[in-house]
């Protein structure tokens, strides 16, 4: 099956097509945080490499080129160019050999994720910063770039069926449709490549890697990328029709039956370990809480007499059934973690802000002391299930108004409790930062308590907002400094000025904790 990579042009790259894209300051940075390189195969490239592999330093600093028994004079080109890793051997080994060792030096060299790309002219590096935001939105999957403009660009009709071709049978053989599957500019997640060992050596290798990371359930994302085709008279075909053909040919018939053998046998096991995990969770979550909490502090209550003592041993309760939940029992396929560098013990009061991800924030935010009220929505102060407690632990909806909460939350920090409020108010159905509304800095201000930031990564990932199942996923929380209030003039003057610095403190915060964990997911 021919790729878009299989016609390579003798002639120089037409800059004037170069695509724009905006945010290039911080993409060498952000590439290299994130651990993603860039890997480009060539064999006998010498009229476009130079400029394919410079317009690509221009966007990432991290370049490693796979000269496969290059012929002519690409090898001394690229000893020329300061900055690149250059993995080559004599014997001309194909494409699918090429992109294995440049994956292996890549893993070899500690990065995560790699973009790889045709050195013929064909790709744009300029759309390089496109990979990396499908990479932020998308992490641990693999993204295909969809070449723009396919059905009226001027290409051989053997590139036209092969495209047809590998789409039809990538959709038999994995019950997933994608629109380009010839195409050679991708983001690999090098660590949860399957099949490597098995990977043929010529451009079919392409199409299976796709297959093999769709039978091991690794997401696939297509995201829209510019591609440039030389006019037909200048293009150079390394494509043999019936010797190539002839292998494509076996190698379907060979992925039809390991489709059935091994892909479909891969995808139920998975699928029915996510509704096992799922359900498991659930159940434990419903059973424990009604059938062991509820009754548990409804007696508590119920033969306690001194108020403060009540109240202080719901807190108490709570602590420990969210610990139990979250760090002890745990969550099936969930890594949870906790950092508290600058030693945070919780006993001063402060106004808690968090960002807010999923539904199972609560349990995470009340692991870190007793002493905690949060400001919930109506939803969540009627819940039938833990309801009943969170009042009597003196839990308060926001709908009540902060005016109005106002000498309630007096009352707590008095008492030495904490108010934890969430910025963004609700969730976003896409897991992305909303806005910081400004009322955990009024209440702050009003009430003269430190602002304690607490970072949370994750979450969202494992439960998002209207989601059914539980993926695995790890969740991090970060506990930082607190800010005291002569300290937070430093973020605005205002409430409203305080809660946009603190978004932007937020989001770069949460910028710091993916690109760290992402490259281990």
């Amino acid at each position: 099956m021919k790729t878009d990579s299989q016609e390579r042009s003798s002639a120089p790259y037409q800059r004037a097509s170069v695509p724009k894209h905006s945010g290039m300051v911080d993409v060498k940075k952000l590439l290299h945080d994130r651990g993603i390189c860039v890997v480009i195969p060539t064999y006998n490239n010498a009229g476009t490499i130079a400029d394919v592999v410079h317009r690509t330093l221009a966007q990432c600093l991290d370049v490693i080129v796979v000269s496969d028994g290059c012929t002519d004079n690409t090898l001394d080109i690229l000893q020329g160019i300061d900055g690149i890793t250059i993995v080559a051997y004599d014997q001309n080994a194909g494409k699918g050999i090429a992109l294995k060792r440049g994956f292996h030096k890549a893993l070899e060299m500690g990065f995560a994720y790699a973009i790889t790309m045709d050195a013929d002219g064909q790709h744009f590096p300029e759309d390089i910063p496109v990979m990396l935001q499908a990479n932020q939105k998308h992490p641990g999957a693999l993204i295909v770039g969809q070449r723009k403009g396919l059905k009226k660009a001027e290409r051989s009709k053997g590139s036209k069926f092969a495209n047809a071709f590998g789409n039809f049978w990538f959709e038999v053989q994995t019950g997933h449709y994608l629109r380009d599957t010839q195409t050679g500019y991708r983001l690999y997640p090098l660590k949860k490549l399957y099949g490597l060992s098995l990977l043929t050596s010529r451009y079919e290798a392409e199409l299976e890697l796709l297959v093999f990371a769709s039978w091991h359930g690794i997401k696939l994302v297509s995201t829209p990328v510019s591609v440039y085709y030389p006019p037909a008279e200048e293009r150079v075909s390394h494509f043999r029709p019936i010797k190539d053909f002839s292998r494509i040919f076996i190698l379907n018939t060979v992925l039809c039956i390991l489709a059935v053998v091994y892909g479909l046998p891969l995808a139920i096991w998975r699928g029915l370990m996510t509704v096992l995990r799922t359900t498991y969770s659930l159940l434990f979550f419903i059973i424990t809480a009604l059938f062991i909490v509820k009754p548990y502090a409804m007696i508590y209550l119920a033969v306690t007499k001194d108020l403060e003592k009540k109240r202080l041993g719901i807190h108490n309760m709570l602590w420990r059934y969210a610990r139990f939940v979250t760090l002890w029992h745990g969550i099936p396929g969930v890594k949870f973690s906790v950092a508290n560098t600058q030693g945070e013990d919780f006993e001063k009061p402060a106004i808690i802000v968090c960002n807010h991800q999923s539904s199972l924030d609560l349990m995470t935010i009340l692991i870190h002391t007793p002493k905690l009220v949060v400001l919930t929505k109506d939803w969540v102060w009627n819940n039938p299930i833990y309801g009943y407690i969170i009042r009597n632990a003196e839990f308060y909806p926001v709908s009540e108004g902060l005016e109005a909460m106002l000498p309630k939350l007096q009352s707590l920090i008095s008492r030495g409790y904490s108010i934890v409020v969430y910025p963004e108010g609700t969730r976003t159905q896409d897991g992305s930062m909303g806005r910081f509304h400004q009322g955990a800095f009024y209440l702050a201000e009003q009430l003269d308590v430190d602002i304690l930031p607490i970072v949370s990564y994750g979450a969202g990932k494992v439960l998002p907002k209207g989601g059914k199942f539980l993926r695995k996923w790890p969740i991090r929380i970060e506990i930082d400094k607190r800010i005291c209030p002569k300290d937070m003039l430093s973020f605005g003057r205002t409430p409203r000025a305080q809660a946009s610095g603190m978004r932007r403190y937020y989001e770069d915060r949460y910028l710091k904790i993916a690109n760290r964990i992402e490259q281990e997911v």
